[in-house]
């Protein structure tokens, strides 16, 4: 499969913690936009978070303690819009008004599907965005029948929406996450894979002490050598010491691809109803073989302090970086389903085994760093490699640390 990069468009909506000890309290009523009357029983969440609770039968929700730092809340209730409302959290207590549209029924009390998914079309959404890990085998849609899937031959590309959320459970990490405002979209002729929208998670229950100590390893497993786990490490200026290297990849076009490319197109088209001879075969396969573009990669390792820059004083701390990065975790194996893929053929030599080794592509000058190790622009970030071959099976909760840390990553330089 070679439908990298992904777009990390995941996690549009983040939370931005200005210190990892400060804690506020957030409350609030969601309301009926229309009528001004309160929604009892609502979800409110803190979207890419653990932390959701429900309205009370006059519609009041309340947070006792979250983390200091920027927050999207995010409303939802049946026959109703998304609500959602960017906050700074600190530690005064704060209050607000969720106000829930309601969605125009044109016929109704009747909600007419449009035509159902095709099997192959909704199963190539499925795989696509649960991926092919060994995680991502352990995951289960529960509400197929609330997504729609449609596929566009014009443009050869595949979309997806959902009715209200898309309900996936994680059985390997044991979490349950409601996907809500998913937006679904990959074009098999760029290989570009994009999906973004509200994600809240829900710790699932276990059956035993032993399927929760399984479950507590493999989110130790699925954060580490992460992007997360990478780019809390450049903020942190801990690169090497949290395992991983980083060298400079530069890709550069090759010159001779625009015209065999040409001439193989040329050729199709002009025997679209007529068999290939073998000399036009071969030509084919020839042309085929043509690089887009070559590869290459610095074998110096970069130091941190060319991974990032830091603001005066320490705060903001930025990701920046020439050309592209290969970034190499050191400390674990790749899954035993990976196999090694690339955006282009290059002249690239495989990389070296036991390690996890993954390309990071900056489409901005730089982009913030948040102290919990999330982007305040993903939009501005491609990965590919080993962080395009993870998808749902390895989705982790923005403010999840792994449990031998007794406190995050040192968030200041």
């Amino acid at each position: 499969m070679r439908f990298s990069p992904v777009l990390l468009l995941l996690l549009l909506l983040l939370m931005r913690p200005d210190g990892a000890r400060a804690q506020g309290s957030l409350s609030g009523v969601a309301l009926d936009s229309v009528t001004q009357q309160p929604l009892a029983f609502a979800s409110v969440f803190l979207a890419n978070t653990t932390l959701g609770v429900t309205t009370t039968e006059q519609g009041q929700f309340s947070f006792p303690r979250v983390p200091a730092g920027n927050y999207d809340v995010v409303g939802s209730y049946v026959g109703y819009r998304l609500a959602r409302q960017s906050i700074t959290v600190t530690a005064a207590a704060q209050q607000l008004t969720l106000r829930l549209a309601p969605m125009a029924n044109r016929l109704g009390e009747v909600v007419v599907r449009p035509n159902p998914n095709r099997a192959s079309d909704y199963q190539k959404f499925a795989e696509l965005f649960l991926g092919r890990t060994t995680f991502s085998r352990q995951c289960r849609i529960r509400n197929p029948d609330d997504v729609l899937v449609d596929f566009d031959p014009e443009t050869n590309e595949l979309t997806a929406t959902a009715i209200n959320f898309v309900q996936v459970d994680n059985r390997a990490l044991g979490y349950r996450v409601k996907y809500y405002g998913l937006r679904f979209s990959t074009n098999f002729t760029q290989h570009v894979v994009t999906f973004y929208g509200q994600p809240v998670f829900e710790e699932m229950t276990a059956r035993n002490a032993s399927q929760q100590r399984r479950w507590e390893a493999n989110r130790v497993a699925a954060y580490h050598g992460s992007l997360t786990h990478f780019l809390r490490s450049v903020r942190a200026g801990r690169v090497a010491e949290e395992g991983f290297t980083a060298q400079r990849l530069r890709i550069v076009d090759n010159p001779r691809f625009a015209r065999a490319d040409s001439l193989r197109r040329q050729l199709l088209h002009e025997h679209l109803s007529t068999a290939f001879s073998r000399a036009e075969q071969d030509s084919i396969r020839r042309w085929m073989q043509v690089p887009a573009a070559f590869s290459m990669l610095y074998t110096r390792l970069l130091p941190v302090d060319s991974l990032r820059r830091v603001a005066t004083g320490g705060e903001p701390v930025f990701l920046r970086f020439r050309d592209n990065l290969q970034v190499s975790y050191l400390r674990e194996a790749p899954d035993p389903l990976y196999q090694v893929r690339t955006i282009l053929p290059t002249n690239a030599p495989l990389p070296p085994a036991g390690r996890q080794v993954s390309q990071l592509m900056l489409l901005a000058r730089e982009i913030e760093i948040q102290p919990n190790g999330q982007l305040t622009n993903p939009m501005a970030v491609f990965t590919d490699e080993y962080w395009g071959f993870e998808k749902m099976g390895e989705f982790l909760p923005v403010n999840y640390l792994p449990p031998a840390s007794a406190a995050p990553i040192p968030t200041h330089p």
